[in-house]
């Protein structure tokens, strides 16, 4: 994997088209996001982290050191697997 892409500190419908342009960029590496500085997480960014990973799923995808405000946003929306926890069934 290439070196952490560290993701912005506000993943709003602003930082969309942003965000997956420069994810877009890596294609045919794997991908690992550094979510540490993330202070607020919204929909769509959290729709481009899921189209993300799955487009990565054959090259590799990691998203490390999410920060609390990270893990609450995806935990609100349903992704809380995007922090290392297990959803429920």
């Amino acid at each position: 994997m290439s070196a952490p892409f560290l993701l912005p500190r506000v993943l709003d419908l602003g930082a969309a088209g942003p965000l997956w342009s420069a994810l877009a960029a890596q294609r045919g590496h794997g991908l690992t996001l550094d979510a540490s500085e993330v202070e607020r997480l919204g929909g769509l960014c959290l729709q481009v982290l899921l189209a993300a990973r799955t487009a990565w799923a054959g090259d590799g995808f990691q998203i490390i050191n999410p920060s609390p405000a990270f893990c609450a946003g995806a935990e609100l929306m349903g992704a809380a697997n995007l922090c290392g926890a297990k959803e429920a069934p």
